[in-house]
């Protein structure tokens, strides 16, 4: 056991020497380790407190949360057959173990009587804080139900677990179980020569002539965007719509894990005293209510949609004009935004990206950085799981403070999209300090020949915000790991670090350092940022209303939806009819790769995108109110969101840095919608 790098936590991850058949041993290890840990805590008779009884706590769980966690970060990012029959034969066990720690009485009175100790006073805001999120999550976990009860309870925990891995899996395998060979150049008329580059590459990397494509963001999205021939987009969308669906093999068919989990969430909450899963998944938010947050989608669904029905008329009236198009189909949406931006704008997404090569892009980031925390980030050495990750450092002083890795390529084996994990938490004990590190995962265009990889200014804004995610991790100065960084953030408060750095990408005093064109190395001209910028909220009526489709459907499929005989695919036509204005066909299955809500944590919790969003906004509003990026407002950001983590409730925080409560003007300025528009 001592040869196995899974359970060395010395330092970093050991990525290179980690196998599939390292898992198995490395999680008994660690699920026995801990269930002692936990016996002999329990029997103690001494009274508990930090240092006999939660310390020794934390080293055991950390312990396992840290190797499941690199575990299931190589199940999303280099999935293969061996390591996804591991990870998910464990799962089973790792989700008992939790399960029964959080039913634990024994542990929970142990909680309740450090409470109750003379110390308790004097320990500081974390430690309360910690604490009492212990006591409530012990209640949310079954702890005080009847033993019956509980066994159900547990077996609902494991499933759960269970299907959400199956979730995740159907997805991917659908989307790299589809390509598309094309022999014929023509055939891809519209697309960006790197696009076409690439996907000769792809083709050729098979053995393959002509081009290959795939489901891929960095393949997909250009010809959505871009390609003229209507019948290739309409080829690749009905892919795309139809994975892990009826449509497609019985084994990849996500509909019956659809049906389950909303059958196991509902009993889940039931369980524990709630009305549905709605009620408990906000027991640990932000907002109080299921109908709380229904009235906010649809307030803002309500000053939203003008917008998106102006955002539609124009898009139709174009295409009929213009491109000779009758009638405007989901395949269409993208393509005839992007002529009728280039029409209106006078440049296109393709000529801004020449602007954003990687290495300008990563400066420019990291300058930004720098301005608003006086922070240094350098690129450092780390065993790493892909020859394309990079490990970087972030400096405070000469020290390090944390770090991160970059995984920023698509590639097949990988999940879609992009997110922020953590690898290891803040925590300081006995006098040392473990430094947090982090995740951070896109799926961007790799590099073409000689030429580095560009990124579109979305790209380049989805790289922010997920910068966003490290640095609340990063930066933290808690030093209690239960409350350090993102842990213990209300859900729906996560995003604002996030979805607040993407401002910075609509700055021309950054914008200017981190870019540089690929052919000539002239950086962006001011004429074309003030296209960009006259296009900021191209379409963002209808943009608005896609986020409140789904996350008002998300609400409501978990409070108010039959989970037995209800059919979601009408509750999200419903959904559609109140706030949307582009309808897909009757054969998209979008709610079958909905993986935040099905596999991820977003489950009666996608609306917290929006309801963040209010909050950065309006965070955001103070840099412009001093001027842009600057570092004293940082460092005002720093102290009173990033440094204290979940040390305190969000809403405290938010008036400890604005000096009030959040409110949605910034929000609606910042999408442009505030004037009243035209129906």
């Amino acid at each position: 056991m001592s040869q196995n790098p899974l359970l060395d936590l010395s330092g970093l991850p050991r990525f290179a020497e980690i196998t599939p058949a390292h898992i198995t041993p490395a999680v008994e290890q660690l699920l026995a380790d801990a269930r002692a840990t936990v016996a002999r805590l329990t029997a103690q008779s001494a009274a508990p407190s930090w240092d006999n009884f939660v310390e020794p706590l934390t080293d055991a769980t950390e312990k396992l949360s840290r190797t499941w966690g690199v575990v299931g970060h190589l199940n999303a990012v280099v999935n293969t057959p061996e390591l996804r029959e591991a990870y998910n034969a464990n799962i089973p066990a790792v989700s008992a173990f939790w399960t029964e720690l959080g039913q634990n009485l024994a542990l929970f009175a142990r909680f309740k009587a450090l409470a109750e100790q003379p110390e308790y006073a004097g320990y500081n805001a974390a430690k309360k804080k910690i604490i009492a999120n212990d006591l409530r999550d012990f209640r949310l976990s079954g702890a005080e139900l009847p033993e019956a009860e509980k066994t159900r309870f547990a077996a609902i925990q494991t499933r759960l677990a269970e299907l959400s891995a199956q979730f995740e899996q159907h997805v991917l395998d659908a989307t790299d179980a589809f390509s598309l060979q094309v022999e014929d150049k023509a055939e891809l008329s519209g697309l960006p020569e790197d696009v076409i580059a690439m996907l000769a590459e792809m083709a050729k990397a098979e053995g393959e002539e002509g081009y290959k494509l795939n489901l891929q963001f960095p393949c997909y999205l250009p010809v959505m965007q871009y390609a003229d021939n209507r019948e290739l987009r309409r080829q690749l969308y009905d892919a795309y719509v139809m994975r892990a669906s009826e449509f497609g093999p019985a084994e990849l068919d996500n509909t019956p894990v659809i049906r389950e989990k909303l059958q196991l969430a509902r009993e889940e909450a039931q369980l524990l005293g709630f009305a549905s899963f709605g009620e408990l998944s906000l027991a640990t938010k932000m907002a109080e209510t299921p109908e709380q947050v229904v009235a906010f989608l649809r307030d803002l669904a309500q000053r939203a949609k003008p917008f998106a029905l102006r955002d539609r008329a124009e898009l139709e009236a174009f295409a009929r004009e213009q491109l000779g198009m009758e009638t405007l189909e989901a395949w269409d949406l993208a393509y005839v935004a992007e002529k009728l931006r280039v029409a209106r704008y006078a440049f296109s997404d393709q000529e801004v990206k020449q602007y954003f090569p990687e290495p300008k892009v990563l400066a420019g980031l990291f300058g930004v950085v720098n301005t608003l925390y006086g922070v240094t980030v350098q690129e450092s050495q780390a065993p790493t799981w892909h020859k394309d990750v990079r490990f970087f450092d972030i400096v405070k002083d000469g020290a390090v403070i944390g770090g991160f890795y970059f995984d920023l390529y698509a590639r097949e084996g990988k999940r879609s999209g992009a997110w922020m994990d953590d690898a290891r938490g803040r925590r300081v004990r006995h006098g040392a300090l473990q430094t947090p590190v982090a995740y951070l995962t896109c799926n961007f265009s790799r590099p073409v020949g000689d030429k580095p990889a560009l990124f579109t200014h979305d790209e380049v804004t989805t790289l922010f915000h997920e910068f966003g995610h490290g640095l609340h991790h990063m930066l933290t100065q808690v030093d209690e790991l239960g409350v350090a960084g993102i842990n213990g953030v209300e859900w729906d408060a996560v995003e604002l670090p996030s979805q607040f750095m993407e401002n910075f990408c609509w700055e021309w005093d950054v914008l200017q350092g981190m870019t540089a064109h690929v052919e000539t190395g002239a950086p962006l001209p001011r004429e074309l940022f003030d296209k960009m910028l006259a296009a900021k909220n191209f379409q963002s009526g209808m943009q608005t209303v896609r986020q409140l489709e789904f996350a008002l459907f998300d609400m409501l499929l978990y409070t108010a939806f039959d989970a037995e005989h209800g059919n979601w695919l009408e509750l999200l036509a419903k959904v559609r009819e109140e706030v949307a204005v582009n309808f897909p066909p009757e054969y998209n299955r979008f709610p079958n790769s909905f993986g935040h809500i099905f596999a991820g944590g977003y489950a009666a919790g996608y609306y917290s995108y929006k309801w963040a969003e209010v909050l950065s906004a309006d965070a955001y509003a103070a840099f412009e109110e001093a001027g842009g990026a600057n570092p004293d407002t940082g460092r005002r950001f720093w102290n009173e969101i990033l440094a204290v983590g979940g040390s305190r409730p969000a809403l405290e925080s938010f008036r400890a840095f604005r000096g009030r409560d959040p409110q949605i003007d910034a929000l609606l300025r910042h999408s442009g919608m505030v004037e009243i528009a035209p129906v």
